[in-house]
């Protein structure tokens, strides 16, 4: 975690905001910049409403990256 409180670029945390799990990739005015752990599009994030992300949660998103990356590749 920073001084601010936010947690640090590069750490896992979920987003009760969406519901999802991602990486901080970085800080923009009062929102956090969040990245699907498989990559994509980043999210804006209150971080009044993340927390760092489980151990459960975190291998639950990427089981489901897994899955979704191996249904593409046919």
């Amino acid at each position: 975690m920073t001084d601010s409180g936010c947690p640090d670029v590069g750490t896992a945390v979920h987003d009760s905001g969406s519901g999802r799990v991602g990486l901080v990739m970085g800080h923009q005015g009062p929102y956090l910049q969040i990245r699907p752990l498989g990559g994509g599009r980043d999210w804006d994030a209150d971080p009044a409403r993340v927390r760092p992300a489980s151990r459960d949660e975190l291998l639950s998103a990427q089981l489901a990256e897994v899955n979704a990356r191996s249904r593409r590749t046919i």
